[in-house]
């Protein structure tokens, strides 16, 4: 999997800038290349089968001693565990409900500690992708929230999530940030120069 190049993420940070000067939102984008690293998934799978197939197999024909039960059992252990460490296998053992449910605690964490909550107006937007999810999600703060609820980002964020699965990532921030903007230049428009938090990508690896 692969994140934007600088001149793409120079794209996104020119149309942020765009858009933020036709109105008072303070736009910040992140991508993540995932959002957890699954570890306990892996290592749960991986006991799953070790615990299970040795012993199936075994009760069918019934050729392995308890030593060597033991044996076998430890190395598809190691091998499952080292095998479902790699990305694409991971995420597709992972629940879906606990994909999301990750990415949308990392996106609210993000929220957080890039300061969106901080802005004068309380207009803060977070644009946020997680790849390995293929999950996408529009944070606002007060000031937005109270002039454009979360049904006018849902359109926006429905297409966005297909065109990640789609491997089409700066297409659809492009796309999000001018739909999102012409959104907020109606009912947030500018009313005086100023920018409280940067334009550039938040990449997170």
């Amino acid at each position: 999997m692969t994140l934007l190049t600088e001149s793409e993420q120079r794209q996104v940070a020119a149309a942020i800038e765009r858009i933020e000067r036709e109105t008072d939102a303070e736009l910040v984008t992140v991508l993540a290349a995932r959002a957890d690293d699954y570890t306990y998934i892996s290592l749960l799978w991986a006991g799953l089968l070790a615990l299970l197939l040795p012993g199936a197999l075994n009760l069918v024909g019934n050729w392995l001693g308890a030593g060597q039960l033991l044996l076998v059992q430890w190395a598809t252990f190691i091998l499952c565990s080292l095998l479902f460490r790699l990305p694409a296998l991971t995420t597709r053992l992972v629940p879906r409900p606990v994909r999301h449910w990750r990415a949308s605690n990392l996106a609210r964490r993000q929220f957080i500690e890039l300061g969106l909550h901080h802005t004068e107006a309380e207009s803060g937007m977070l644009i946020f992708v997680a790849e390995a999810e293929r999950y996408v999600e529009i944070l606002v703060d007060r000031g937005i929230a109270s002039r454009l609820d979360d049904s006018n980002w849902q359109a926006v964020v429905e297409t966005f999530t297909a065109q990640v699965k789609r491997g089409e990532t700066l297409q659809g921030f492009l796309a999000c940030i001018e739909a999102c903007g012409a959104l907020l230049k109606e009912q947030l428009p500018a009313t005086h120069e100023r920018n409280e938090l940067p334009n550039r990508l938040v990449i997170l690896p």
